[in-house]
């Protein structure tokens, strides 16, 4: 095995990916956000965003399987993670260590697996088509694909809206950890300012997470429609 193998391998290694990733991750949420949250500019400004991020072509999709890859490797090297921890941890001080967790930190691996869930359903319907193919067809008046009803369309069902404000709810909880988790392995918190961190993790983490979840609302009170 070489050296480089080796250090992915290590915990450290496993470490320093979950926190490159996770970053990334983040950085793609907001992006991902602003984008989105353009749906109260209105259809033509939402469809004329939609038209050229479809005019990218075979980079769009080089672009959205390099996400899921990262996602993926994100996730696989947490798990383990947190399997090694675990192997690791004194059985005398699990009730400790339970005790002083967050609720948040404790449910990363189930929280996670979740955003999966919801990144492959969300794919299969706005960006594949297959959930709800009528509304997939919808085009405007310029004969451009019509996504600001599609999406309008698709929160106006009750059961949809709920599911997608329970998994940016979910969102919310993974990411209130995951931030300050990643300014740890990065050496930005420390013991005296580890509160703030955690504060400023939390503070970002919600407000990205009720950006997404304003748009539903949005749509099932009429101010989106």
């Amino acid at each position: 095995m070489s050296a480089q193998a080796g250090f992915f391998t290590s915990s450290i290694g496993r470490k320093v990916v979950v926190a490159v990733t996770g970053v990334l991750l983040v950085l793609f949420v907001v992006m991902h956000l602003l984008g989105n949250l353009q749906l109260f500019a209105g259809a033509e400004k939402f469809n004329a965003y939609a038209a050229f991020l479809q005019s990218m072509g075979p980079g769009l999709w080089v672009a959205r399987i390099g996400l899921v890859v990262i996602f993926l490797a994100h996730i696989v090297n947490a798990i383990q993670l947190s399997r090694e921890s675990r192997a690791a941890r004194p059985e005398g001080y699990v009730y400790d260590n339970v005790v002083q967790a967050s609720a948040a930190s404790r449910s990363m691996a189930h929280t996670g697996i979740l955003v999966l869930v919801f990144v492959i359903v969300h794919l299969l319907h706005f960006t594949l088509g297959i959930l709800q193919p009528e509304y997939y067809e919808f085009l405007d008046d310029q004969g451009r694909h019509d996504v600001y009803r599609m999406v309008v369309s698709g929160f106006q069902v009750p059961a949809f809206s709920l599911a997608y404000l329970f998994l940016m709810a979910v969102l919310g909880v993974h990411l209130s950890h995951g931030i300050s988790s990643v300014a740890q392995t990065v050496g930005l918190s420390t013991m005296g300012n580890r509160k703030k961190i955690e504060l400023i993790g939390a503070s970002v983490a919600w407000l990205i997470a009720l950006g997404y979840i304003s748009l539903p609302v949005s749509v099932l009170a009429g101010i989106i429609r």
